[in-house]
């Protein structure tokens, strides 16, 4: 597990880190290509030398090491944080929601077509109220200051403080430097409508009872209708 300990962009992230970033996953295994999980999109924490690896490399030679699996969305490669937030402080960084669970982004994604940072007008003075990241001014989706762990170490970089991915000793980080907690979580929350229900019947026992066969005397005593004797149209003479 990363701590922290000195001073400067070196002493604020591992070393494994910028080799996972740099890393090309999701090419077939030269031993295990043919396999059905012969992809390489395995990364190990402990050796970041052997780059990526498959799921069968991971069982044979990184068996008792940390090991991160490395997914995509949209053709970029994402790491979820529940296996990420053990070893590195990934606060400050945009959280997307990915089939239920909470991922971060790599590295930095191209911008979409037809923006730009440096909007003017109508379309400007939308983009200037929005959160955008410090480094590539990609539209965020909450208050934090980076779109990804790529873009998270630039800033490092750049500023030399206020962030940081190294995590405390009791393992909490909190180095997001502003942007709240940690990372912002980009999916709008759902709430049901409340339900109405029928408030409980809290009388006694008798009363209801009593209740019940009243109504059984009253429909007994109502009369049926009896049908009317036909009659049938006088014949023609």
């Amino acid at each position: 597990m990363a701590r922290r300990a000195g001073t400067g962009a070196e002493a604020a992230a591992p070393p494994w880190l910028e080799p996972l970033l740099a890393t090309t996953f999701f090419a077939s295994c030269t031993l295990h290509g043919d396999a059905a999980r012969g992809e390489c999109n395995m990364f190990c924490l402990d050796c970041p030398s052997a780059g990526a690896f498959c799921f069968y490399c991971r069982s044979s030679a990184h068996a008792d090491h940390r090991s991160i699996q490395i997914r995509r969305s949209s053709y970029h490669d994402v790491v979820r944080v529940s296996e990420v937030q053990r070893a590195l402080d990934v606060s400050g960084v945009q959280n997307y929601v990915i089939n239920s669970a909470r991922v971060v982004f790599l590295n930095e994604r191209p911008q979409p077509k037809g923006t730009s940072s440096s909007s003017s007008g109508i379309g400007g003075a939308a983009k200037s109220a929005a959160h955008l990241c410090e480094i590539c001014s990609r539209t965020l989706l909450d208050p934090v200051r980076f779109c990804s762990l790529g873009c998270k170490l630039e800033g490092i970089k750049r500023t030399g403080g206020g962030a940081t991915f190294l995590l405390d000793d009791d393992g909490s980080g909190g180095g997001g430097g502003g942007g709240g907690d940690g990372g912002g979580v980009g999916q709008e929350p759902t709430t049901s409508a409340p339900r109405h229900r029928r408030p409980p019947d809290r009388r006694r026992p008798a009363d209801r009872s009593q209740d019940l066969a009243a109504g059984h005397v009253i429909a007994a005593a109502k009369p049926r209708r009896r049908k009317g004797i036909p009659r049938r149209s006088p014949l023609a003479s």
